[in-house]
């Protein structure tokens, strides 16, 4: 698999090229806006840089498109009217009126656009599929996921001020990290999702234009419940921050803490561990598995339409919240 990595200055671009790599695929190039930044990644990675966007849709199989969410949409359009499947990282557009129309574009050509959220993919949500296919799961409770990251200044450390900014980013902390969780929620939930309460803040980092902190409580149409909570307020710049995936079902609690994971079921009284993948290598879980859907002829993981209802669910939040 020929994969091209278009808009090299986002902060997952790392992530994307350790994925691939991973995954058994070559990385033929590396694409940006900004010449410079994408000679600099070329000449980090060994990658050779395409200085033209459409030559780089010629040369790949499949392309993992990043970068400013004033550029994204357009560039997704070329992409997607190309031909070529891709990975479009978030966020990709300003306003979610501009996803759905790439959403409509996206089925009018019957493409295959995904997001990468690779905690779907994680331990829990897999050995939860697999209790659900034994029929051994029982009805779910409630599910918690939380994913606080360290201070805002770590985007402009990495080069893209731009997602601290309301205007451009769509939001701080909920619509950045909370997504992962927003979406999780609604892979597990069984009908509709209401919002029961949201709170959104910024008590540490009052100076910054967007929050630092987030906690939405969701249910679904059984009243199960799900909690998201999204954050800038870890301690730490490192890496993974405080992180915990958790779902409780009638027979099993299955909780994820990025480092570690186990499961602990009622019918055999029995708590393991499960196999992980940290938190920073887990794009190499989603890459691998993108390409053996495309193989296959199968939808990605995360759609452009999961994303789309990700989105729609976080603007009704951060309505809830200012009233």
């Amino acid at each position: 698999m020929k994969i091209a990595l278009l808009g090299v200055s986002h902060w997952h671009a790392q992530m994307h090229f350790d994925a691939a790599i991973a995954a058994g695929a070559s990385v033929v190039g590396a694409w940006d806006k900004d010449r410079q930044k994408a000679g600099q990644f070329g000449s980090r990675y060994g990658v050779p840089v395409i200085a033209d966007f459409d030559a780089a849709l010629e040369m790949a199989d499949f392309v993992v498109l990043m970068g400013h969410p004033c550029d994204v949409p357009d560039l997704a359009r070329r992409v997607i009217e190309a031909g070529v499947p891709m990975l479009i990282e978030k966020p990709a557009v300003t306003e979610t009126a501009q996803l759905e129309a790439l959403c409509a574009l996206a089925e009018a050509h019957d493409a295959f656009v995904g997001l990468p959220l690779p905690n779907r993919l994680g331990p829990v949500p897999t050995e939860h599929q697999r209790l659900l296919n034994e029929g051994r799961a029982g009805p779910l409770a409630h599910s918690n996921f939380r994913l606080v990251n360290g201070p805002p200044q770590r985007y402009r450390d990495d080069g893209v001020g731009w997602l601290l900014e309301p205007q451009i980013g769509g939001g701080g902390a909920l619509r950045n990290l909370g997504i992962h969780g927003i979406d999780a929620a609604l892979s597990l939930a069984r009908g509709e999702l209401r919002i029961v309460s949201s709170q959104i803040g910024k008590r540490i980092y009052s100076q910054e234009a967007v929050e630092d902190h987030a906690l939405v409580i969701l249910a679904d149409e059984t009243d199960a419940f799900f909690v998201v909570e999204a954050g800038y307020t870890f301690a730490l710049m490192r890496p993974g921050g405080d992180f915990e995936w958790r779902i409780a079902c009638a027979n099993a609690t299955l909780i994820d803490r990025g480092d570690t994971a186990f499961a602990a079921t009622l019918d055999d009284n029995v708590q393991r561990p499960l196999a992980i993948e940290p938190t920073t290598t887990r794009y190499r879980l989603f890459t691998a598995d993108a390409i053996a859907r495309l193989n296959a002829g199968q939808k990605p993981a995360v759609t452009i339409h999961d994303y789309l209802a990700a989105m729609r669910l976080i603007d009704a939040a951060y309505q809830k919240a200012q009233s």
